[in-house]
């Protein structure tokens, strides 16, 4: 079919006195069937003028013979076509990056073939014979299909041949995340650093013979132990013997406040849930914020003096304190006197008495000294009366000395408050008690004065001025060993204060009270809790000490009271958290002479 057609298209040609054009063959594929020559589709005017009949083809007689050859031809350019088509698919099989760009676009499908290289000079030049790859290509995989086309030179494709094949590519692995340190422990051929590669065999491991029966037995000596030790607390707690059996409770810290105090002018409740409604419900940027656009400069108050000396004023006798006010006096009296004579100043009336009447009035009182020695006495009498009168408004009321005293209470705390804790062995006796309670209201000091069966404790607060007085009082004034005086009888006896403020005792009846009436019985008065005189103490071994002094932040007490505890923990409770460490103290505390001992 081939030979036919080419020989009729030469002949055609030849009949036309056309030139047959040359024909060029098409590049040899890596693998394909012997080309085929391209032969136009359209017919020639020649070839359409006289038609040319195939070999071994007859025309069928009659007017029907041009149409079939146009059939004929018709037909042969399409499988002519199909065949091009499919020469072109199978040469670009190899490569598919060609074979994208050889497919007919939707415009123009049908697309000229490609024009075959021409040997030449240049670029053009034609490739060594050895240097082209004359070796059948292997079958190619759909792996290998898009593999890097590479160059085809002796050299290099002998490096290829010998070159390993490379392993096959790792299957796609989820990355494992990094953020947990114990993700890696549990992946096995992850990839990461760190996973195991291989597991390894974990070996018996046996426990000894009662380990558990061990611990169980040493878990239930432990809880019998803490029950135990509870029971124990819980009792001591209700008979009040917390401090006796040496239980030391745990210190609480107080919770954080809802607000600092930094914090709390700048929040409208005081607490920092007000931080959730925004900025601008803050105390910021209102008229009343503590924060403003002023600026405060504080006055510079100058440093003192490192050269500069300051004397103390030199202390003088009595005698000479007279002698300087003699000489003031008298430079006064001088100063005046100039004055006087300059006209500056009026001058003093005769300051007529009678011893010097005659001396000052010669004339009048030898006319009528009747007359003259009553105006003398009515002026001496003004004078008295002016001089007390000025004495008299320049003093003061009972309420503004009252008020002077209280403030110079209020001056001298603002110096410090201090406190001080006396433990007084015996303090049954009411003049003691007393002096205690008095002294302590006068010098406007606050505190407690507990009273219990073993021991007695004043706890005391308030300026350092006062607080020396009173300690004066506790150490050298009061006399404790001596009680008080005796009454003449039963019914004279008078407390001195009926409302006392030391509270009773169970029996209706405060420890001053008891003690009073212990003493107009004869009886010597013990402590508070021998009232009937069964186990009467004497006190001749009475003392007071100081257990503790120092300075305080602020008081505890607004004022003095007594409070008859008879147990520790009622003690304990009436000092307060912060002061509740003092009983304790005092309980603990032993003077030098016994300590020896």
């Amino acid at each position: 079919m081939k030979k036919t057609s080419l020989s009729s298209t030469a002949a055609a040609a030849a009949a036309a006195g056309v030139p047959p054009k040359p024909t060029f063959a098409a590049p040899i594929p890596v693998k394909p069937p012997a080309p085929i020559p391209h032969v136009s589709a359209s017919p020639s005017p020649a070839t359409s003028r006289t038609p040319s009949t195939p070999a071994g083809v007859s025309p069928k007689p009659g007017g029907t013979g041009g149409q079939n050859q146009d059939d004929l031809a018709r037909r042969v350019a399409e499988a002519k076509k199909r065949v091009a088509e499919a020469q072109t698919k199978l040469a670009n099989k190899d490569n598919p990056y060609l074979s994208m760009a050889s497919q007919p676009s939707k415009k123009n499908k049908q697309q000229p073939p490609a024009e075959p290289t021409q040997q030449g000079a240049g670029l053009k030049m034609a490739a060594h014979p050895l240097l082209l790859d004359t070796t059948p290509s292997a079958p190619q995989s759909k792996k290998d299909r898009y593999k890097p086309m590479q160059p085809k030179f002796a050299s290099i494709k002998a490096n290829a041949r010998n070159a390993p094949t490379p392993p096959p590519p790792p299957p796609p692995v989820a990355t494992p995340d990094t953020s947990n340190p114990y993700a890696a422990g549990s992946a096995k051929d992850t990839g990461f650093e760190g996973a195991p590669k291989e597991r390894t065999g974990r070996s018996f491991r046996f426990n000894p013979k009662g380990k558990y029966m061990a611990l169980g037995n040493q878990m239930r000596h432990d809880i019998q132990l803490e029950a135990l030790k509870q029971r124990i607390a819980e009792s001591a707690r209700k008979a009040g013997l917390d401090g006796e059996m040496g239980v030391e409770k745990g210190l609480k810290r107080p919770p954080p406040p809802v607000a600092e105090w930094w914090d709390a002018a700048l929040l409208p409740s005081s607490n920092y849930e007000d931080l959730t409604m925004g900025m601008e419900n803050i105390n910021i940027y209102t008229h009343d914020s503590p924060i403003t656009i002023y600026i405060q400069h504080p006055i510079p108050i100058p440093g003192p003096d490192a050269n500069k000396t300051e004397y103390k004023p030199l202390m003088l006798t009595t005698k000479e304190r007279k002698k300087m006010r003699k000489r003031r006096r008298a430079d006064a009296l001088k100063d005046k006197n100039d004055r006087i004579r300059m006209g500056l100043l009026p001058p003093d009336p005769p300051k007529v008495r009678i011893s010097n009447l005659m001396k000052v009035l010669t004339s009048d009182a030898i006319q009528d000294p009747t007359r003259v020695e009553a105006r003398v006495r009515r002026e001496v009498a003004m004078r008295k009366h002016n001089h007390e009168k000025m004495n008299a408004e320049r003093k003061l009321t009972d309420e503004q000395r009252r008020e002077k005293i209280e403030n110079k209470k209020v001056e001298e705390e603002k110096r410090g408050i201090y406190g001080c804790v006396y433990k007084i062995k015996n303090l049954s006796d009411p003049s003691h008690q007393f002096k205690i309670r008095v002294n302590a209201e006068q010098l406007n000091l606050s505190g407690v004065c507990i009273f219990h069966s073993q021991f007695n404790v004043v706890y005391v607060e308030g300026a350092a001025k006062f607080i020396k007085q009173f300690k004066r009082l506790m150490l050298h004034r009061i006399a404790w060993t001596e009680a008080a005086r005796a009454r003449g009888s039963a019914e004279d006896v008078e407390l001195e204060n009926p409302d006392s403020d030391v509270e009773d005792d169970g029996n209706g009846e405060g420890t001053s009270a008891s003690a009073a009436k212990a003493a107009t019985k004869g009886a010597t008065p013990g402590t508070g809790a021998e009232e009937d005189g069964n186990a009467a103490t004497s006190l001749e071994n009475n003392r007071c000490y100081l257990i503790w002094e120092g300075q305080v932040r602020d008081r505890s007490f607004s004022n003095f009271r007594g409070k008859a505890c008879p147990t520790e923990r009622d003690a304990k409770e009436v000092l307060g958290e912060k002061l509740r460490g003092y009983w304790d103290q005092a309980k603990n505390w032993r003077p030098e002479e016994e300590e020896l001992f």
